[in-house]
């Protein structure tokens, strides 16, 4: 038997989801693809969209009511060298804010943590001294820097 079961990320923004659609077309690039979009009848507000960031699907809910999002959950982004890394975070923490150990919020309240895939390379070391003062350097960032994981 076939499972035909998928597993998707639901976002609900509060009247805002087309503010976010467009905010996450421009700093996603060619890695965003809106899916399908749906308006209701009335008021003429997106209220859902079907989209994926780097392959990961997503459904974004523009009806006014929801929860405020927390940052009890986060989307995760492991980034290419620090080029990267500076970029998508710069572009999320601009109106949004900046958190601890790469992690930052979007301008509608979304957490997120923008990780340099390099940075695997300082915390799992297997020389435990270089690994700790990694581990040790991370916990007093706030956007990851690789350069700093270099005991």
């Amino acid at each position: 038997m076939a499972n035909t079961s998928s597993l998707r990320t639901f976002l609900w923004f509060n009247n805002t989801l087309e503010d976010a659609l467009e905010f996450y077309s421009q700093i996603f690039g060619e890695s965003f693809t809106l899916i399908s979009s749906h308006r209701p009848e009335s008021e003429g507000k997106l209220m859902s969209a079907e989209f994926s960031i780097y392959g990961h699907e997503l459904v974004g809910m523009g009806w006014p009511g929801g929860p405020e999002f927390n940052a009890s959950i986060s989307l995760s982004i492991s980034c290419d060298g620090q080029a990267e890394t500076d970029r998508l975070w710069d572009a999320i923490t601009k109106e949004g804010a900046a958190g601890e150990c790469g992690w930052c919020v979007d301008p509608f309240g979304v957490s997120w943590q923008i990780t340099p895939r390099q940075m695997s390379q300082h915390l799992g070391n297997s020389d435990p001294v270089k690994a700790a003062f990694a581990w040790q350097a991370m916990r007093g960032m706030s956007k990851i820097v690789i350069a700093d994981l270099y005991e």
